[in-house]
């Protein structure tokens, strides 16, 4: 069964007495469900939300809502990291998203690279490293990061003609191939996802029939206010209370069926998807995207011989469990590591430098309040 669920337009997002009346129906849901629900959803900027506005505390203790690999920053792995740094340091300008800036690699960080002079910029859109490639004179490489919603614009810029000195290091990701992988993992027990709006609003949410179809599962997508994550989460008790799969839409106001058509027809011309490694996780099959061959002139993998140097990097890496958190088999407070020697201010994992890292997100808004 799919639905658009056109009642989550005339919510009030943060009415709390729209809230309290959604918290009491799930708790009577999961009452009549009489068992424990595993809900997980896959974005940073729901985990944002449930922290910052302490959902959990309104849910039932046997209703578990957990973040998966949701946060592009957190699931880059160590090698492409290293791959920027030496571009940096073999004196090509890299040009980053400012939370990519501290996340280690298997030796450092693009901060230590530019710590130690190397030509390292921070940039706020791909548009932006653009400009910075057509008032520079030497090489400027783009090391684009993000999900569906962050590729569509660096397809946008490769499709406009950049400078011949504008090229892509591309660890863009695809997420539903990650859902994919965490839903058949055997140490994972999810009963439904939670799906993310703003990575919808490029795919649309008809991209998730297939896997409510070949995993059984209840998929809702969902936006972003309390409001919306509450509505979300009851929508997917309606179908576990009713024994269904199903698929509904309960963010209409940013997300159609198809989706924006436009972007993912640049996506599927300049990128290629493939396997790759998801940090700590898995090689995860068509989940990488890679510049396709007619953009192979931009592609800094292509055009740059990429050595990174081999290195054993910081011993506390070996502990962090990152990898775990984001395939929800382990919660940053689990980590021996957290709030202790990995912190925001000195980070040991990529889940504790993004704002959408699940550790610091549970550093900033102390995990579950007991209200």
């Amino acid at each position: 069964m799919t639905t658009d669920g056109a009642g989550a337009e005339e919510l009030k997002f943060r009415d709390p007495e729209v809230a309290e009346e959604l918290a009491d129906d799930i708790a009577a849901r999961m009452e009549r469900i009489g068992e424990p629900i595993e809900i997980m959803h896959v974005c940073g900027s729901h985990e944002q939300v449930i922290a910052k506005f302490g959902l959990r505390s309104m849910l039932p203790d046997d209703l578990s809502v957990t973040m998966g690999p949701g946060c592009p920053v957190c699931v880059t792995n160590m090698p492409e990291v290293d791959e920027a740094v030496a571009l940096a340091e073999d004196g090509k300008t890299v040009a980053t998203y400012g939370d990519m800036f501290r996340v280690p690699g298997t030796v450092k960080s693009l901060a230590d690279a530019k710590s130690e002079g190397a030509p390292v910029e921070v940039v706020y859109s791909a548009s932006e490293a653009v400009d910075l490639a057509e008032e520079t004179d030497g090489d400027v490489v783009f090391f684009a990061t993000g999900f569906e919603t962050t590729a569509a614009p660096t397809a946008a810029v490769l499709q406009a003609d950049p400078p011949e000195n504008f090229y892509v290091l591309s660890a863009h990701k695809y997420v539903p191939p990650a859902m994919e992988v965490v839903a058949e993992m055997p140490d994972t027990d999810v009963d439904a996802f939670l799906a993310a709006g703003h990575a919808a609003t490029i795919t649309g949410y008809g991209l998730f029939e297939e896997f409510v179809e070949e995993y059984d599962l209840p998929v809702v997508v969902g936006g972003f206010e309390p409001v919306d994550v509450l509505y979300g989460v009851r929508a997917i008790l309606e179908f576990v209370e009713a024994g269904e799969s199903g698929l509904e839409n309960a963010y209409p106001r940013g997300v159609s069926r198809a989706g924006n058509e436009a972007a993912m027809g640049a996506i599927d011309e300049v990128f290629e998807r493939t396997t790759g490694e998801w940090r700590g996780i898995a090689d995860i099959p068509d989940a990488n995207f890679v510049l396709s061959e007619e953009y192979a002139a931009h592609s800094a993998r292509r055009q740059f011989d990429v050595e990174p140097v081999d290195g054993a990097g910081d011993p506390l890496t070996e502990d962090c469990i990152c990898g775990d958190i984001m395939a929800g088999t382990a919660s940053p407070e689990g980590c021996e590591l957290f709030g202790e020697e990995c912190t925001p201010s000195n980070p040991v994992g990529a889940c504790m430098v993004s704002d959408e890292g699940t550790c610091k997100i549970a550093h900033e808004y102390g995990g579950q309040p007991d209200l």
